[in-house]
């Protein structure tokens, strides 16, 4: 018998981008926003008013200071509240199966939908979604599914001044827009880390930012 040679960990990556990319191309599917060396793919209208309402509430309900997955010298590098949402609530449920139709991914390769809020002031400095291989956490989040491929995230509310997304190396920015969904792949085509992804939440100037995160890994999340 043959032996089937398994992928590896770029392989997977690069199939993952391919895939998901070819899905949201299709037509009417998603709106496409070209950056230098990165895309970004809008669905509008992707959550009801009232789902965003609810998950607004859930969030509130559960928040607490954002951590970071390593220590940081700027303690005004993230400073946005979060939560894990219970993927047994039917809601949460119906919204990662959602998210995962329209990206034609397995749910298993999803993390837990992440809340996060953003008061006046409040802000995420620029960072990568993806993970440095080396770095003290990178054995753990392999363990848990490895590089983290696509970011799926969702505006629930238009905070009433600043709270864009900004993604300075690629040129672009996304102001808030209540029920839409925002999407990109983390790696290059060849599947490997994409710098140009370097993105941040900027300060609130008015208002309350609500946001709601999906990532996906290369592997089954555990």
């Amino acid at each position: 018998m043959a032996k089937v040679k398994l992928k590896s960990s770029q392989e997977r990556l690069r199939d993952i981008g391919k895939a998901v990319a070819r899905r949201l191309s299709a037509p009417s599917r998603c709106q496409q926003a070209h950056g230098k060396g990165a895309t970004l793919y809008l669905a509008q209208d992707f959550l009801k008013i009232d789902e965003c309402a609810a998950l607004i509430e859930h969030i509130n309900q559960g928040r607490e200071p954002s951590t970071l997955l390593a220590e940081h010298p700027d303690a005004d590098f993230r400073t946005s509240d979060s939560c894990h949402l219970n993927k047994r609530q039917d809601l949460v449920e119906e919204i990662e199966n959602r998210i995962c139709a329209l990206m034609g991914v397995d749910r298993r390769h999803g993390e837990t939908l992440q809340g996060q809020v953003y008061e006046v002031g409040q802000q995420f400095k620029p960072h990568y979604d993806w993970f440095r291989k080396g770095a003290a956490y990178w054995e753990r989040m392999n363990e848990a599914g490895g590089q983290r491929s696509w970011t799926a995230m969702i505006y629930l509310n238009e905070p009433a001044a600043g709270g864009e997304t900004h993604f300075p190396t690629a040129g672009l920015t996304v102001k808030a827009r209540t029920g839409m969904l925002v999407l990109w792949n983390n790696m290059l085509p060849d599947g490997t880390p994409n710098e140009a992804t370097l993105h941040a939440g900027t300060p609130v100037k008015a208002g309350t930012k609500y946001i709601v995160t999906k990532w996906f890994r290369e592997r089954y999340w555990q």
